[in-house]
Order: structure tokens, then C-alpha cells, then sequence
């Protein structure tokens, strides 16, 4: 079985790097953590590397031993976690040069780029996974091990909104809050406060706002001068593509952000049911879910508009 290869590498390796995406969200902070502090309780010593993430996560258990980079050049293991592919994987380069490699992942559209594999696209958050991987592992899950799980499952799941959800992700939430996890203060610390760069950034997403399609798609952007203006850090993007979606009568959410290259834009989409953005962000060399997915899109705003504009169409007709 996966896992016990999983245990296996594991308890061989001397030296653990854990990684994952670019742009990481709570999910992908909560994950990397999570699995840091469960590989502890094995009596392994891992390394996190995450060179950019949103300081709305600094609460979380271990976050103050996040590395940018490490002086280990070649690890015995790197394990990568909610990342579907090495593309997307941040400091990919320490994944590429360790001996062994193991990816955790619940998106659909992993392509299996690891020695092993353990992807379960059932799962509405990567942080769900490990808790029965915990278990299997023989690791009784500690208050610090399930606040950043629950960060995971509260940010992916959209604060339990989103379709996805199982009996699972509710009795899981129950077991946390036995053992002590503050669920009201890891929402509001993760889906209930806004920075002011996020305000500010939120004022420009709305009044650039676009409804096409009689209404049933909207479009937004900011660019990188936008973020310089109001002193954008990491993280304080997310949430902004949430806007357009809750609008009544929405099927597809736009939002592009620029990236520091002049002409290339960070797309993410979301969507109801029916339209899968996940197929449609694979045309560019993306991914994700069927109702949650990003891409990177070289173009003008407008170029970039009209190419996604000719996909999601046809997922209309």
C-alpha cells in the first residue's frame, strides 16, 4: 500500500524537505505545516520552504520556522503537498534534486510527478488527507497538528461552503474541536479579516467589474502597479475572484492578476455547477478543480480576456 512505502521513506530518510505551490493559500500553508509537525512526532527533523506567503498565517503552529531557502542542496526525501503539478511547485528545484519524492495532493488534475503518489480527489482540502494518514502512521493528532489542518479545511472548502464537503470533513471538525481548536478564531483569523491592501484592492476589483454573457460571467483584474500602490504583500489577492462569484445569476468568476512580468497574468476562475474551470485552465497550461482552477496567460488584459472568453463560451453553448 501507498502509505506504508509512504511510512517507509520516511522513517529512511535523514534529511526531509517539504514544498508547495506558488501563491500559497491556506490549504497549502496549513498542509506543509501540518506534515511537518507529524513528521516530527516520528522523530524526523523537516524542513519547510515556502519563499512567499500571506502573514495572515503567521498564527499557525511551527509558522515561524518556515525557511525562504536551505543550505541542503540535495535532500534524502522532499515531499510536496496541494500542488498538482512539479510546474507550480515553488523552489521545485530542491524536489528535482532529492533522491526520493512523495506528492499529497486532492486535486483532480495531479499528474502524478512524484516516486509516490498519494492523491485523493475526494477530498475537499489536502489537510483532510492527513488526518487519516496521521492515524495510519499511528500519530495521535495534537492541538497544534489540528489547527493547521483545520486552516486548510476552512480556507478550501470556503468556510464549509463549497460543494465537495463529505460527512468526513464534518466529523473530522468535530474531533478538532474536542481536542481543543479554536474554529471561530482560525476563521476569522484566515476568511474574517481583511488587510487594508485587500480592501483597497477589493475597491478597485469591484469597480472594474465586468458582466458578460448577459450577466452570467463576470470579469475583473488588477494589475502590479495596483499592488505597489497599496503596498500589497503575499496573500493579499486572495479571495478577490469570491467577489464576482457571488453575484446572482453568476456561472463563471474572472480575476486576473498581473505578475511581475509586463504581459503575463495569473488567472483564477471559479464556477457553479456544470462548467468545469479546471478543463478550461488545462488549455493553458493549468489546473485544479472542476469549479475552482488558475492559470498563467501571457497577453494584454484584454488578450487574456478574449482568450478565456472563446473557452468558457463553448462550455456554454
Amino acid at each position: 500500500m501507498t502509505l506504508d512505502e509512504i511510512l517507509k521513506e520516511i522513517k529512511k530518510a535523514k534529511t526531509i524537505v517539504i514544498l508547495t505551490h506558488e501563491s500559497p493559500d491556506g490549504d497549502a500553508v496549513g498542509s506543509s505545516l501540518a506534515v511537518k509537525l507529524i513528521l516530527e512526532e516520528l522523530g524526523k527533523k523537516p524542513d519547510v520552504i515556502i519563499p512567499e506567503y500571506s502573514r495572515m498565517f503567521h498564527f499557525l503552529p511551527s509558522a515561524e520556522k518556515i525557511k525562504t531557502d536551505s543550505e541542503i542542496k540535495k535532500y534524502n526525501l522532499a515531499i510536496s503537498v496541494d500542488c498538482a503539478n512539479f510546474k507550480r511547485l515553488a523552489k521545485n528545484e530542491y524536489f528535482e534534486n532529492a533522491k526520493k519524492t512523495i506528492v499529497i495532493d486532492h486535486h483532480g488534475s495531479n499528474n502524478m510527478y512524484g516516486d509516490l503518489n498519494y492523491v485523493n480527489p475526494a477530498s475537499p482540502a489536502c489537510c483532510e488527507i492527513l488526518v487519516s494518514m496521521a492515524e495510519y502512521f499511528g500519530i495521535k493528532i495534537s492541538k497544534e497538528i489540528g489547527t493547521c489542518i483545520m486552516a486548510g479545511i476552512i480556507t478550501d472548502t470556503g468556510g464549509f461552503r463549497y460543494m465537495g464537503i463529505t460527512p468526513d470533513t464534518f466529523e473530522y471538525t468535530a474531533d478538532l474541536i474536542r481536542l481543543g481548536v479554536d474554529i471561530p478564531d482560525i476563521y476569522k483569523k484566515t476568511m474574517g479579516t481583511k488587510t487594508k491592501a485587500n480592501f483597497e484592492l477589493t475597491k478597485r476589483v469591484i469597480d472594474r467589474m465586468e458582466m458578460l454573457e448577459d450577466g452570467k460571467v463576470s470579469f475583473t483584474y488588477i494589475t502590479s502597479q495596483d499592488e505597489l500602490e497599496v503596498n500589497a504583500e503575499p496573500g493579499d489577492h486572495e479571495g478577490l475572484v469570491n467577489i464576482g462569484k457571488d453575484i446572482e445569476g453568476v456561472l463563471v468568476s474572472i480575476f486576473i492578476r498581473q505578475k511581475e512580468e509586463e504581459n503575463v497574468y495569473k488567472v483564477s476562475l471559479r464556477s457553479e455547477d456544470g462548467i468545469n474551470v479546471s478543463d478550461i485552465c488545462l488549455l493553458f497550461g493549468g489546473g485544479g478543480h472542476s469549479r475552482a482552477a488558475g492559470a498563467l496567460i501571457p497577453g494584454t488584459v484584454e488578450e487574456v480576456k478574449e482568450k478565456l472568453m472563446k473557452e468558457i463560451k463553448k462550455w456554454m453553448e
